[in-house]
């Protein structure tokens, strides 16, 4: 199993729902969330930005 270094978002704040963020080795981007830490999601960069720059515009 590789090791991934999982960083939690500044998003999170001090609250004790958690949403962590890794790098992988093939490039993608991992994503959990504190409450089931065994479920992982996996997307690419790319992916993600286009997924954030769509919520910041909403707000």
């Amino acid at each position: 199993m590789t090791h991934l270094d999982w960083q939690k978002s500044t998003f999170s704040g001090d609250q004790a729902n958690c949403v962590y963020v890794a790098p992988a080795p093939d490039g993608t981007i991992r994503l959990r969330e504190s409450d089931d830490p065994d479920v992982i999601l996996t997307t690419t960069p790319h992916a993600l930005a286009a997924l954030i720059r769509a919520t910041q515009t909403e707000a």
